[in-house]
């Protein structure tokens, strides 16, 4: 109980009201010692009377004048002339003196708190001013035991009253508390347990129905969370089949397109002048669909290993790639730079920084084939603070739009005809598989430049 909201809610008011008591109790016990303090003073006015009326009065009736009274002795002073009216022996000098006439607020707590923590029984003077102008000052001496004897059985009440007090507002307030708060909020907790289970079902989804602003707001925000949820969970397992589906449909395509291209080569043997000009354009048609099924298996494959990192000469590997898309470059006019510092080493995974370079540099030769044009493609690199910096820049036409749009999407941002655009989402993916990012620098008529950032202290990122 107690580690639920409504248990310490309980206890909280039980142990505020507590204190809203114990901050006015101080002042309830002052205020109820001087009402005594004025009612012995009273008592003894009205115990003088007898001798005003009476100049001789016998000592058994002084006596029991005093006792009820509950006084020693009462001292009047009358018209400038102080007299002693009633008198009884005292069984002690008067340690405290309290003069009631001009006592303010803080004196009164302050003489209170003292009494209270003075067991002792001592004897007190009390002053004061008599009622209906009985004369102009009147004291008396009394015993302290009973003021304090008093004053504890009335805080004693005070307590009692006060606890009493604190646990039926404590408990009516559990009872507000379960019923406006707590029900409502176990109520979206149930609601979300049960769409947890099964959060396909749109069913399970939370219908607002609370009367509070606050929880209504909060009941419409997770309805419209749990919603899109569902719909992004249906639109998941729809794309899974779908993914399923176009695996197996590019698998068996390949098997087709192969055997189809095999067929292709031994046509171009033919010496028939129609032939020789169609079977070209039939084999580049064949291998651009051999091409796509095979980027469409890789791409659909499980997520991309962790890198294997380790320090390895960069220029090596730069090489590599140039070399071989040098010899892919067939008749076209294209040049190829390399700008790597000797010596320089980065932390890699070498075959995926591979993969990166070649795709970079395959989409810049495939740019410039593909405008006619002659171009050249530079990778060049430079060693920073934080990271290392690579950049495959191009003299092609650039990218158009629809490709900056879409930039590092699957399947979105092919630029050329034939295109996949998976090569730019594959070589950003393992970037960042690194720690790193892929950049596109600047695109434009005189070329387009990227630049793959991976920095020297390795931390692995999501994907983003």
């Amino acid at each position: 109980m107690f580690n639920s909201l409504s248990g310490r809610f309980l206890i909280l008011s039980v142990a505020f009201v507590m204190l809203a008591e114990v901050m006015i109790f101080v002042p309830s016990v002052a205020r109820f010692r001087e009402d005594y303090l004025r009612a012995r003073l009273e008592r003894a006015q009205i115990a003088s009377l007898a001798l005003l009326a009476d100049d001789m009065i016998d000592q058994g009736l002084e006596k029991e004048l005093l006792q009820t009274a509950e006084v020693f002795n009462v001292v009047l002073l009358r018209d400038e002339a102080r007299q002693l009216m009633l008198s009884s022996p005292v069984p002690s000098p008067a340690v405290a003196t309290y003069d009631l006439r001009n006592a303010g607020p803080w004196v009164l707590m302050r003489d209170a708190i003292n009494r209270l923590v003075s067991p002792g029984d001592d004897v007190i003077r009390v002053i004061g001013e008599p009622v209906r102008m009985g004369g102009l000052v009147i004291e008396v001496t009394m015993a302290a035991q009973p003021l304090r004897a008093a004053m504890l059985d009335y805080g004693l009440r005070i307590f009692q009253l006060s606890l009493v007090i604190s646990v039926i507002t404590a408990g009516l307030l559990f009872l507000a508390v379960r019923a406006l708060f707590v029900r409502p909020i176990k109520k979206v907790a149930s609601a979300m347990a049960s769409f947890a289970q099964a959060p396909e079902d749109a069913r399970r989804v939370l219908e607002p129905s609370s009367r509070l602003r606050e929880l209504r707001e909060a009941e419409e925000a997770l309805h419209d969370l749990e919603t899109q949820l569902s719909m992004a969970l249906k639109q998941k397992d729809r794309l899974a089949q779908l993914g399923g589906a176009v695996a197996r449909i590019s698998h068996d395509l390949r098997n087709i397109l192969t055997t189809a291209q095999l067929f292709a080569d031994r046509v171009e043997m033919s010496t028939d002048p129609g032939v020789q000009r169609t079977v070209p354009k039939l084999i580049d048609s064949i291998n651009r669909a051999v091409n796509l099924t095979e980027s469409t298996l890789a791409f659909g494959r499980a997520e991309e290993p962790a890198p294997r990192l380790a320090l390895l000469p960069l220029a090596d590997i730069v090489t590599d790639v140039v070399e071989s898309e040098r010899l892919a470059t067939g008749e076209h006019d294209i040049s190829y730079g390399e700008d790597v510092p000797l010596g320089l080493t980065v932390r890699a995974d070498p075959e995926q920084l591979y993969r990166i370079l070649r795709n970079l540099v395959r989409n810049a030769r495939q740019a410039i084939e593909a405008s006619g044009e002659p171009g050249e493609i530079l990778v060049a690199a430079k060693d920073g603070a934080e990271e290392w910096t690579i950049t495959v820049t191009d003299t092609g036409p650039g990218l158009p739009k629809r490709a900056r749009d879409f930039l590092f999407q699957p399947f979105a941002a092919g630029s050329r005809k034939g295109g996949t655009g998976l090569g730019l989402a594959i070589a950003a993916e393992l970037a960042r598989g690194h720690g790193g990012t892929l950049e596109l620098v600047r695109t434009g008529e005189t070329g387009t430049a990227f630049a793959v950032h991976l920095p020297k202290g390795f931390q692995q990122s999501g994907t983003s």
